[in-house]
């Protein structure tokens, strides 16, 4: 386990470390299960969703019985230590990217996915955005700055840095519904 105290008894609350640590340091509190503890007599408990990069400001969500989840907000000023208690397991994971998006009503089979796969990967090369398939089939874009995951659309992107994601969603938007894999030949696609 790790545990880091970011305020010391002689520091005043707005000059503690954790707003100092900025985002490369945040992010490897990012999917794992902490302690927080904020104030003087404050200690809250949950996975870390994300980190405002403005605010410091930590998002943790706790999941309760028949998949509820409840979501605290933890103002960066007031965080004194973070400890991270696990790691995120798959499941878990997937609770977390999944429980504040809508359910989706529709779902491809296997080829469908493929072909879907194959379209955002041309686009995005096509637009010479590097792209490398990663773990279970997900997209792995601009060098580990962004993931892509099934069914490879917009709203499927996941990244800690907002510029990234902005742009890559808004060109995913303006793909051709049809975009042939860049590795066909024109004579195959016509």
């Amino acid at each position: 386990m790790e545990c880091v105290d970011y305020c010391h008894i002689d520091q005043p609350a707005m000059q503690c470390g954790w707003p100092l640590l900025g985002p490369l340091q945040w992010v490897r509190y990012v999917n794992k299960q902490v302690k927080v503890k904020a104030g003087k007599d404050e200690e809250l408990q949950g996975w870390m969703m994300t980190v405002d990069p403005v605010t410091a400001s930590l998002v943790l969500v706790t999941f309760g019985p028949s998949d509820r989840a409840s979501v605290q907000v933890v103002m960066g000023h007031a965080v004194e230590s973070v400890e991270i208690l696990q790691d995120c397991d798959e499941e878990t994971l997937q609770r977390l990217q999944s429980f504040l998006l809508p359910p989706r009503s529709s779902r491809l089979d296997r080829a469908e996915l493929h072909r879907a796969k194959d379209r955002a990967q041309a686009w995005l090369e096509r637009n010479r955005i590097p792209v490398t398939e990663g773990e279970g089939g997900a997209l792995s874009v601009g060098g580990g700055a962004l993931t892509l995951t099934a069914p490879y659309g917009p709203e499927d992107c996941y990244s800690a840095n907002q510029i990234i994601l902005e742009r890559i969603q808004n060109l995913l938007k303006k793909q051709p519904d049809h975009q042939e894999p860049e590795h066909c030949s024109r004579a195959d696609a016509e």
